[in-house]
């Protein structure tokens, strides 16, 4: 007998329903046909040991218990699981093969396989076990994905790489909360003080970036603006670029900072002739942006429609679980396998039903047209976020639902069309020896672009000032009628905002000065993973260490105190940077795990010794989190997936 153990109920129906022979509902499982059954978990059956099982002292907090270190490593049943986990006990001892139907992903690798061993299953029939990679719900993908079963031996580094991490946490969260929090009563703070190997750094990233912004001071800068005149009449600008003579009149950034240099520029240009000394025109064109990972779609939908990470996570959820209308969410590719470009005609006919809104955009794709997101080399598990080729009704969606199909639709036509292609002119002109420039970006074919009509003018990161210039030639005289003086004002960074803070986790590189951090930073996803980012920024919201105001997101005074009063290292992302290089080194075989465990415990120690030693005082005001945060720390791993679909 086969059994498929799924990672949820709402899997285990979809393999149910695209397996052969007639379905016969049991409790907890599926039978189909005479020798195939179908089981499933409920997220996570299983989760790590309370300290106190390892040893009853520690169920008081003391210092001197401090770091908790278990020898042999204990897993529990969670809460409302036994009866499943009672259930899969008898199937797996009766079955003769099992197949591992997780998720696509790191997490969803280790849930099944911590099961089967828990469950003590032999080795001989462990080490048959199969694997079953699913990332679209439809019959007809669930039946592509069940005639490509591969060894679960293959994913034993994947899974090695999740319990590391799972380990990791627990270790660092269970020893610095108490440490923390023991450290906090001394100085009269009562409640939980909780840390954790993310969610401090990113806390970190909001506390800063509050502080910078209150101690700002506003100051005014100037430019100069050359208004020029051909020949022809014809009339355009350029911006004065100071010179080296300059200096003494600049800040840091380069802006000029004294009006009466400025002023005198302006004097010095008026009725003045104009050199062009370099006219340069390059063209260039730009890919259609790839299909959407998860983060990149909680960034956009941020931008766009204010929703919040949780928010995206949970509707993508329901249009992949409930609507089987897009692929396997929880990604963090954004390439797509070479043997689905042969779907694409299926696909685009999809959205086309499902999305009305996109029939026009659909009817425009050039389907013989393959973008650079087909690529088996740069597609592991998982896959980019996509429509599946399930026609629906769109009424039949929420509006966030309708919002976020829409997003991901528009995302994979774009595949099939052409470059946006540009011309970018720069200008250089001599006026009374002073350097001026003038530059301007002219759309040749919109080709993607025509999908985003009011984005038909986005740049690279230049600043064209202008669409397009009149006809000019290098060696060209023209007329400066006056100089215009622009004041304005520096300005503070910003407050962070959903789609802004997942942008910094994604790209924490640009907050880290060691250039190795950096480098590291710049290869991994980030902080946290796909799965687990929105997890982690509502659970700082819910141990009231953030706050919202409006769309800002800003530390409140319990979150601004614990950062201020940690060790730096805690605070920064640099520590999570070098654990996820030795987690995907791991992953890739070059790296043990016991290696990093060990590296962990020496960290662990040191940073427990500079707690003890730092008095930690919360601001007045600052209120305690009221959830038990000193048990199980959860991290949005699996709050979607741990309910019944």
């Amino acid at each position: 007998m086969k059994l498929f153990i799924a990672e949820k109920p709402s899997l285990g129906r979809a393999i149910a329903e695209a397996l052969p022979g007639p379905k016969k509902r049991e409790e907890g499982y599926i039978r189909c046909g005479d020798d195939t059954w179908v089981s499933w978990c409920i997220g996570h059956l299983l989760e790590q040991a309370e300290p106190d099982a390892y040893d009853p002292a520690f169920k008081q907090w003391r210092l001197e218990h401090l770091p908790i270190l278990p020898g042999e490593w204990q897993l529990q049943p969670k809460s409302g699981t036994r009866k499943q986990l009672t259930i899969l006990r008898k199937l797996v001892k009766q079955a003769d093969c099992l197949v591992h139907a997780g998720d696509p992903d790191r997490e969803g690798q280790l849930l099944v396989d911590e099961v089967i061993a828990w469950l003590k299953v032999p080795a001989q029939k462990r080490a048959s076990v199969q694997r079953c990679l699913i990332s679209d719900l439809n019959p007809e993908a669930v039946r592509r994905a069940l005639a490509q079963l591969k060894p679960n031996r293959d994913f034993v580094p994947l899974s090695t790489s999740a319990l590391a991490r799972s380990r990791a946490d627990w270790l660092y969260g269970i020893n610095l909360t108490r440490a923390c929090t023991l450290q906090g009563q001394q100085s009269g703070y009562q409640g939980v003080l909780s840390v954790g190997r993310v969610q401090t750094p990113i806390l970190g990233l909001v506390v800063r970036r509050d502080e910078s912004i209150e101690v700002f001071v506003s100051k005014p800068f100037y430019e100069v603006l050359a208004q020029l005149e051909t020949p022809a009449g014809e009339r355009f600008q350029a911006k004065w670029q100071p010179s080296e003579a300059c200096a003494a009149y600049q800040d840091e950034e380069g802006r000029v900072v004294s009006k009466a240099l400025a002023e005198n520029v302006i004097r010095r240009i008026t009725d003045q002739p104009a050199h062009i000394t370099q006219l340069n025109r390059k063209t260039k064109q730009q890919p259609a942006p790839l299909p959407y990972s998860l983060s990149a779609l909680q960034i956009d939908a941020g931008k766009r429609y204010g929703m919040s990470a949780q928010q995206v996570l949970d509707t993508c959820q329901s249009l992949y679980e409930k609507h089987t209308l897009i692929t396997y969410p929880r990604s963090d590719s954004r390439y797509l396998p070479e043997e689905h470009f042969a779907r694409a005609e299926r696909v685009v006919k999809a959205i086309r039903s499902t999305c009305p809104a996109l029939t026009e955009a659909a009817d425009g794709t050039d389907l013989h047209l393959r973008s650079k997101a087909w690529n088996d080399k740069k597609v592991d598990a998982h896959h980019a976020i996509i429509p599946t080729e399930k026609q629906a009704s769109s009424t039949r969606l929420s509006a966030n639902e309708q919002r976020l199909y829409e997003l991901i639709a528009r995302q994979y036509l774009m595949q099939f069309y052409s470059h946006w292609r540009y011309q970018d002119t720069e200008v250089i002109l001599d006026i009374a020896g002073g350097c001026f420039i003038a530059r301007a970006r002219e759309t040749l074919d919109s080709g993607w672009k025509v999908l985003f009509p009011s984005r038909q003018n986005d740049d690279d990161g230049d600043e064209p000032s202008q669409s397009a210039l009149p006809p000019l030639q290098q060696g060209q005289t023209l007329h400066c009628l006056n100089g215009t003086l622009q004041e304005k004002m520096t300005q503070p960074p910003k407050h962070f905002t959903d789609a802004t803070l997942l942008a910094a986790m994604t790209g924490i590189a640009r907050y880290v000065k060691d250039p190795e951090i950096r480098k590291i930073l710049r290869e991994t996803d980030g902080l946290g993973t796909e799965a687990t980012r929105a997890g982690i920024i509502e659970l700082l919201f819910k141990r009231q260490y953030l706050m919202r105001q409006g769309k800002q997101i800003l530390a409140t005074p319990a979150g601004k105190g614990l950062i201020n009063s940690l060790p730096e290292s805690t605070t920064l992302p640099d520590m999570t940077a070098e654990w996820e290089a030795q987690l995907e080194a791991i992953k890739q075989r070059e790296m043990p795990y016991a290696a990093f465990m060990q590296l962990l415990e020496q960290t662990l120690r040191q940073l427990i010794q500079q707690v003890t030693q730092t008095s930690i005082r919360l601001p007045a005001g600052a209120s305690s989190p009221k959830s038990p945060v000193h048990r199980r720390r959860k991290t949005g791993r699996r709050t979607a997936r741990a309910k019944k679909a």
